[in-house]
C-alpha cells in the first residue's frame, strides 16, 4: 500500500481503499467543509451512519468536493433500531436519501446485538441480512458486511445467511482489545472478511503512551503515523476521524516507510493503554 487510493479487494471482486475517513460528530455545513476537506487531500473512502446524523453532510460534501462520485467509496450503517427485513429495506432507503447517492460501496450493519433486539438479536439480524442480501443483488450496494460483530454473532448469522459479511468494522487500535486483534482477525481473514477499525488512534489515547513515542522518533514520525502505519501492516483498513485539517494531512502520510517486524509486534503486544473496546452484548447502543 502505497497511497490513501490504494485498495483491498473484497471477497466479491469490488475494491475498498486502504485508509477511510471516519465522520462521527462532524454534523452540519461545518461538517461538511470538514469533509470536503479530507476528499480534497486525498481520502477517497468516507464512513459514516445513519445513526451519526450527518448523512446529508456526507452529501453534500460529496457534491461541493467537485471529485466524480464513482471515485469515492461511500460507507454507512443501519440503526440499531431498525433490525429486521422490512425496517433495514426502509432505513437503506432513508439513507440513499439523506447521502443524494443512487448506491453505496459499502452498507453495514451497526451493532450486533443492540438493546432493542437484546432478546431476539439473532432473528432480528438474520431479517435484516435477507434485506443486505437483496440490497446487494439489487446494486444499489457494492458490497455489504458488520460491524461490532465477534465470531458467536457471525456465526449465528451464517445460519441463514446466504452471503458472508464482506467487512466487519470494529473498535481497534493498538493497546485495546488483544482478543480481537487476534482472535478476531484471525477468525474473520480465514472466512474472507476484511477488518476495518473504527478508533484506530484509541479516541487519541494513543498519543499519550510512552512507548508509541519512543517508536515514534526511532521512525522520525509522530505517533499517530505509527499507529496507522501499524493498522496498514497488520491488513486493517482505519478509519480516523479527525477536526483538525493538519492532522488530517498527517494521517494521510504514512506511505513513505515501513514497521520492522519486531515493531509490528511489540506494537501488537502493548496492553491497557487505549481503553477496552464495547462489548456488542453489553453495550447500551
Amino acid at each position: 500500500m502505497n497511497s490513501l487510493s490504494d485498495t483491498y479487494t473484497l471477497q466479491n471482486g469490488v475494491k475498498i481503499p486502504c485508509v477511510g475517513f471516519g465522520t462521527y460528530s462532524l454534523n452540519g455545513g461545518e461538517g461538511a467543509e470538514l469533509i470536503k476537506e479530507a476528499i480534497n487531500i486525498g481520502y477517497r473512502h468516507i464512513d459514516t451512519a445513519f445513526g451519526y446524523g450527518n448523512e446529508d453532510s456526507v452529501g453534500l460534501a460529496v457534491k461541493r468536493s467537485g471529485v466524480p462520485r464513482e471515485e469515492l467509496f461511500i460507507v454507512s450503517k443501519l440503526p440499531n433500531e431498525m433490525h429486521g427485513y422490512e425496517k433495514a429495506w426502509e432505513s437503506f432507503e432513508a439513507t440513499l436519501k439523506n447521502l443524494d447517492t443512487e448506491y453505496l460501496d459499502l452498507y453495514l450493519i451497526h451493532w450486533a446485538n443492540p438493546v432493542a433486539f437484546r432478546d431476539c438479536w439473532e432473528e432480528a439480524n438474520a431479517g435484516a441480512w435477507r434485506a443486505f442480501e437483496e440490497i446487494l443483488e439489487s446494486g444499489k450496494a457494492k458490497s455489504i458486511g458488520i460491524s461490532n460483530f465477534l465470531p458467536r454473532h457471525i456465526d449465528a448469522l451464517m445460519k441463514t445467511a446466504k452471503i458472508t459479511p464482506m467487512a466487519n468494522q470494529m473498535r481497534l487500535c493498538p493497546g485495546d482489545d488483544g482478543f480481537r486483534q487476534n482472535d478476531v482477525s484471525n477468525y474473520c481473514a480465514k472466512r474472507g472478511i476484511r477488518m476495518i477499525s473504527y478508533s484506530p488512534l484509541g479516541s487519541g489515547k494513543i498519543m499519550d503512551v510512552p512507548e508509541m513515542r519512543e517508536i515514534a522518533q526511532k521512525y522520525g514520525r509522530e505517533i499517530n503515523q505509527i499507529s496507522l502505519r501499524w493498522h496498514i501492516q497488520k491488513g486493517f483498513i482505519p478509519i480516523p476521524r479527525t477536526k483538525n485539517i493538519e492532522r488530517m494531512k498527517s494521517n494521510a502520510d504514512i506511505f513513505g516507510f515501513s514497521l520492522s517486524e519486531p515493531d509490528i509486534e511489540f506494537i501488537t503486544n502493548l496492553t491497557d493503554c487505549c481503553g477496552a473496546a464495547p462489548d456488542p452484548d453489553t453495550s447500551q447502543w
